[in-house]
């Protein structure tokens, strides 16, 4: 496509234009175009302002405002508050009071984070150090929260108990976040727990379950997380069911088109059950194949006299040693004593199994597949009609056990499969045999096929084109045709007044030279010159028609003497 043609066609065209006309169309393109400008800078510049005042800040807090403020006026420098955080100053002078105002260390940041212990103090306590490093702690969660895209303001408080030496009287920490959510934006329920979660893991002892959060409204945000969760979990749950019929629908097209002749000779709808219940089981096995970890063996031998018994009579001989006859030489004793101890290795599995998201606990599948068809010739009206043929017991067991081999069928678990024939075209069809020309148009619908939406624009370029050449072409020659005229009779008028300029000037010439031929001077009188050349041309007249100029006369006498015969 040449651009310089294109671009002198439409200088010509315009060129063709009245003024008027070329006056409109710059106007317009002008005007569009300043709407445009006006649209880009409006969008692009929404805080600047037309009095020539910018915003120097704004989202402050009321003491840092009130700081900004007394700077202002100890430099003079005129400002405007249009609402409580925005302060608007002359946009020149934005960047000099924004660089100004940071060297002075303002706006001031009222959160401390662990900057705190810069500063050493020997004197400090052990509860002023706790408070300190809470809030060092609060400070920093502020800033991190405060880093996320959808929040502007942040402030946490956190509730720290004394510990106690009794774990019955120990209290758990818990905390508050307030959060400031940007204009336009909103938190997800992933985005509250990711918070929550933040906050509790940064403080020992504390869970997600005693950390609160609110809006800057006021507006608990997180406790609905169960009904939110719970709604998001049936919205997967049943996406899951439905990706898993479609799959298998899917399937059972794919193996029975080739059978039946097509997709359109065949429907499929699968229903699946699932259990999407979670469950958590612990096993413990142990090993029946006991490996020794120790053995310990002990004997004990003794063999000799054996030991003195003392006996007799109660009294005080007994009691008086040595006894006589006490000693027996025939006392002999031999001790044994064997202990085996033996220690083994308990083996032990242990296995924590979790159940899937979705157990399949039953599948039914519809099938309904169409028959054959058959030319049959109908004797009435000498056409071929086409008969439905149904198919026969065999097939459709083949087809069944098809539909059971897609899908996975198990019968233990309950899956029920039903394949029907019935005729998709409930009337019959009259048979035409086909032409040349039907064939050729078949020919040529499956070549196009593919060519399908690039013909769609193409056809749409056509009206288009159309639509150029048969109005907005005709239109154009007409407003051109007419201009043309209206130029024609402009250039036609100013040749006629240059015309009627030649002829003043010649009879202007002609006067003056016949004055001068007849020798009349100023005193020339024009009328009385009229009237000698008129009266010598009637009576040259007179002389050439003296019968018909008789006969005038008297017919203008008859008409004075007589008016009313008329």
């Amino acid at each position: 496509m040449d651009l310089r043609a294109v671009f002198s066609q439409i200088l010509n065209f315009f060129q063709r234009f009245s003024k008027k006309q070329r006056v409109i169309v710059i106007g317009g393109v002008i005007a569009a175009i300043a709407f445009f400008v006006f649209l880009i800078v409006f969008a692009t510049n929404g805080k600047s302002r037309s009095d020539g005042y910018s915003v120097l800040f704004e989202g402050l807090t009321p003491g840092d405002n009130a700081l900004i403020i007394q700077h202002l006026q100890q430099n003079q420098i005129p400002y405007k508050i249009p609402n409580e955080e925005t302060i608007l100053i002359p946009r020149d002078k934005v960047y000099e009071q924004r660089i100004e105002l940071a060297s002075q260390g303002i706006p001031k940041n009222s959160k401390v984070g662990f900057e705190i212990f810069d500063t050493k103090d020997f004197g400090m306590t052990d509860e002023e150090h706790r408070v300190k490093f809470l809030r060092a702690i609060e400070g920093e969660l502020s800033r991190t929260i405060e880093s996320l895209a959808p929040i502007q303001k942040a402030n946490v408080l956190i509730a720290m108990p004394k510990s106690s030496v009794f774990v019955s009287q120990q209290t758990p920490p818990t905390a508050s976040v307030m959060l400031g959510i940007r204009q336009g934006a909103a938190l997800t329920s992933a985005q509250i727990f990711g918070i929550k979660n933040l906050v509790a893991a940064a403080i020992p002892n504390l869970t997600v379950e005693n950390v609160k959060l609110v809006s800057q409204n006021g507006e608990p945000l997180g406790e609905d997380d169960e009904i939110t969760s719970s709604k998001e979990v049936a919205a997967a749950q049943l996406k899951y069911k439905q990706n898993i019929e479609r799959a298998l629908e899917a399937k059972i097209l794919n193996i029975l088109s080739p059978v039946v002749g097509g997709e359109d000779k065949v429907v499929a709808k699968v229903n699946a059950d699932f259990d999407f219940s979670q469950r958590k089981s612990l096993q413990e096995i142990y090993d029946p194949n006991n490996v020794v970890r120790s053995e310990q063996n002990l004997e004990e031998k003794r063999e000799g006299a054996q030991e003195k018994q003392i006996g007799g009579v109660p009294g005080a001989v007994s009691n008086i040693g040595p006894v006589q006859g006490l000693d027996s030489q025939n006392g002999r004793e031999k001790y044994e004593k064997t202990q085996n101890t033996t220690n083994y290795e308990v083996g032990k599995t242990v296995n924590e199994i979790k159940g899937e998201f979705g157990v399949l606990t039953r599948l039914s599948a519809a099938v309904v597949v169409d028959g054959r068809y058959k030319r049959v010739l109908n004797k009435e009206d000498g056409l071929e009609h086409m008969e439905f043929v149904p198919l026969s017991e065999a097939e459709m067991e083949k087809i069944n056990l098809l539909v059971k081999q897609a899908i996975g069928y198990n019968q233990k678990r309950g899956d029920d499969v039903t394949v029907s024939n019935f005729e998709f075209n409930a009337k019959s069809q009259t048979f035409v045999p086909e032409g040349k020309m039907d064939r050729f148009a078949s020919k040529l619908e499956m070549y196009l096929k593919p060519f399908t939406p690039l013909l769609k624009y193409l056809i749409v370029a056509l009206i288009i084109f159309i639509f150029y050449r048969k109005i907005i072409v005709p239109f154009a020659e007409r407003m051109l045709e007419t201009q043309n005229n209206e130029e024609e009779k402009v250039e036609s008028l100013f040749e006629a007044t240059d015309d009627e300029d030649e002829d003043v000037n010649k009879f202007s010439e002609m006067r003056k030279r016949v004055e001068e031929q007849l020798g009349i001077g100023k005193n020339f009188n024009e009328e009385e010159v009229r009237y000698d050349v008129l009266l010598e041309k009637t009576k040259n007249i007179i002389e050439k028609k003296p019968e018909e100029i008789a006969m005038l006369f008297k017919t203008l006498i008859k008409d004075e003497i007589n008016p009313d015969m008329k």
